[in-house]
């Protein structure tokens, strides 16, 4: 019997790269807020979400699933990214079992929540895996150009499709399998109050922050509503955890700079977030006196390439760093862009840093910003750089001063 399960599953293997070129020439189906909150409310069908995701999943798979191929060679043969290359393909072999069933039955419906349920699991690791084989991959080779480019460009559309599959299949799970708050549908909160979302955020950063340096700054907070008057409290749709991820990370990096830029001083100054609701956008802007950075660094900051901080050691103990990998900000822009919203930094040197999330207020507005395999995305790749057509300065400015001092 083990021996007739081996031979099925390895066919089953020799199947993938067949079942990946077939649904890659498929492009996703990009949903709105509205239509994710319209399906999940009262009339919510079972069957429908079946077979819609049974279709759109393996799409958004084997999308991304094309481009992993494309990565360098040496990161591509790391162990991390090999791993979770494996985890992909078993996903996409669960789905696909999936197929030809008929979601009239009850026990397939209840099996294919089992089988989201697993998929989640095992994907609960990708992102510090395969941050894991990015670092390895600088360690071992150093960083090129264009090797940099093309890890950046596939990092942003990779994570950015994990995202839109994790919503999918949230959405289907709470929905339909969980006991999710009667306040929400699935992870959504159609009346998300924005100023609990910030100050939960602005707790957790701070009682991180009193771990490491056992003092924060404090939180100053100003609302704006030029919607509904200034005297109601902004309430927008959005997925909460989204927010608070994107918050947190950005909580973190202000206290940090914060501290180290004021370790002498008695006192530590404020970290003044305002959040503002107008007919089409939710701003939210957090203002640190963290000394800030050079504008020329700031695309540096959304690298997956570069942290600030040492690279962190693996222990036994899982104790959240204040910095890391460097996934953080590059992944917060992910979870604000995913909706058709933005993160911008903008610093002024010297003094600190001003950070702006964008959202769409609107939920027809905020529609899935998904990634698709094309010919366009094959050149990316492949295509050599072509010589810039202005002059380009030196990466690091010249010390004068030094070659002066050395003649």
């Amino acid at each position: 019997m083990k021996f007739v399960r081996f031979i099925t599953k390895n066919a089953a293997l020799a199947n993938v790269p067949k079942h990946v070129d077939h649904f890659s020439k498929f492009s996703p189906s990009p949903l709105s807020m509205k239509q994710l909150l319209d399906f999940g409310s009262v009339n919510a069908c079972e069957k429908t979400s079946f077979r819609f995701l049974r279709q759109e999943l393996p799409v958004r798979l084997a999308n991304i699933m094309k481009e992993i191929r494309l990565l360098p060679t040496p990161l591509l043969s790391t162990q991390s990214v090999q791993l979770v290359h494996s985890w992909y393909i078993q996903s996409l072999m669960e789905i696909l079992e999936f197929y030809d069933k008929t979601p009239e039955d009850h026990t397939v419906l209840k099996e294919f929540v089992e089988a989201l349920v697993r998929i989640q699991k095992r994907h609960s690791d990708v992102v510090p895996t395969m941050a894991e084989g990015v670092m390895e991959f600088k360690h071992m080779f150093g960083q090129d150009p264009v090797s940099s480019q093309n890890i950046q460009y596939f990092l942003d559309r990779f994570y950015m499709s994990r995202i839109s599959m994790r919503m999918l299949i949230n959405q289907h799970t709470l929905i339909f399998a969980s006991r999710h708050a009667r306040s929400s549908i699935g992870c959504i909160s159609p009346h998300c109050r924005v100023t609990d979302v910030i100050q939960d955020a602005y707790e957790c950063a701070r009682t991180l922050c009193e771990q490491f340096y056992l003092c924060s700054p404090e939180l100053e907070f100003t609302e704006i509503n030029a919607v509904n008057g200034n005297s109601e409290p902004i309430h927008i749709s959005t997925v909460p955890s989204h927010l608070h991820h994107v918050l947190f990370e950005l909580f973190k990096n202000a206290m940090r700079a914060t501290i180290e830029n004021h370790d002498s001083s008695k006192t530590l100054p404020s970290i003044k977030v305002t959040v503002s609701l107008g007919g089409e956008d939710l701003s939210i802007k957090m203002s640190d006196r963290g000394g800030g950075v050079p504008v020329r660094k700031v695309e540096r900051l959304f690298s997956y390439l570069y942290s600030t901080a040492p690279r962190p050691e693996t222990t036994t103990q899982r104790r959240t760093p204040l910095a890391g990998f460097g996934h953080g900000l590059p992944l917060s822009r992910l979870y604000v862009r995913y909706f058709q919203g933005d993160l911008q930094l903008y610093p002024l040197e010297g003094y600190g840093t001003d950070a702006l999330i964008y959202m769409k207020a609107l939920t027809s507005d905020s529609v899935e910003k998904l990634p698709v395999f094309n010919k366009t995305v094959v050149r990316h790749y492949t295509s050599v750089p072509e010589a810039d057509d202005w002059c380009v300065p030196r990466r690091e400015p010249v010390d004068f001063t030094r070659n002066h001092a050395a003649k």
